[in-house]
């Protein structure tokens, strides 16, 4: 059994009791973590603070990534209450809906910035801003897809943007290493959640999930959250710059 008491994080991107992130955060906290829980803005807010409420977590602050000085502010907070933190997920992304609905060729200059500002760079942003408060080292996450190896249709212009975040995953590893601060991409299969849902003809790609992979089943934020786990727990100590797929052997398949 992994035990994770007296570990504390910070985990971004929660937006229901659907999402990736809270099936993160959900598993951390039943095996003794210390849960800092961001929403996105105050809309966002009542549907996260009963989810807040329900893994106990000690901190439960606003973070908009792309609204300048939210993410310090974050962390502010977390370094003045707790001092330190031991792990770090980020379950962020985001493309101007037009965009991700059409052709990787009609993106805009505007539209893949702040894409790439909001899904990729912001996760280093959080790297530099966490690294301080690991001074004995800790785990970075982040969560990538296939679609950044493969092309899958109708990911478009994301395929691109998530494969700089696992590029960059690989080198924020490597910087990070003599610091015995751990990164890693977790790259989940095709799940119903929120974020999911702007992708189009997303059914049929969990239809074909299920289908062709080896376990003929999707994986889950819970499946997500164990491995999430097991890479904070110090049974992991040895592991960093890894990109490991969730996803019951789908990307194995041609």
């Amino acid at each position: 059994m992994i035990d994770l008491s007296g570990k504390k994080g910070i985990v971004f991107g929660v937006a229901n009791d659907k999402s990736i992130a809270y099936g993160c955060a959900d598993v951390l906290r039943q095996l003794g973590a210390d849960i800092c829980l961001t929403y996105l803005n105050e809309k966002a807010k009542p549907y996260v603070a009963p989810l807040a409420d329900q893994l106990d977590a000690r901190l439960f602050l606003p973070c908009n990534v792309a609204e300048p000085g939210e993410m310090e502010a974050v962390f502010d907070t977390v370094k003045e209450e707790w001092g330190e933190i031991d792990f770090l997920i980020h379950s962020i992304a985001w493309s101007p809906l037009d965009e991700l609905h059409g052709q990787l060729l009609d993106s805009t200059a505007e539209g893949f910035c702040k894409a790439v500002d909001i899904s990729c760079h912001s996760f280093i942003r959080m790297a530099k801003l966490a690294k301080p408060l690991m001074p004995n080292g800790g785990t970075l996450l982040t969560m990538s897809y296939h679609g950044a190896e493969r092309v899958v249709e109708n990911y478009n212009m994301m395929g691109p943007i998530k494969a700089a975040l696992d590029s960059s995953v690989r080198y924020l590893a490597s910087e990070l290493g003599p610091h015995q601060v751990r990164v890693h991409s977790l790259s989940p299969g095709p799940m119903p959640t929120r974020a999911a849902s702007g992708i189009q003809a997303f059914d049929k790609l969990m239809d074909d999930a299920i289908e062709r992979s080896p376990l003929h089943r999707l994986g889950t934020p819970e499946d997500v959250g164990n491995m999430a786990a097991f890479l904070v727990s110090d049974q992991a100590a040895s592991l960093t710059g890894n990109l490991i797929h969730i996803d019951a052997g789908h990307h194995l398949m041609a």
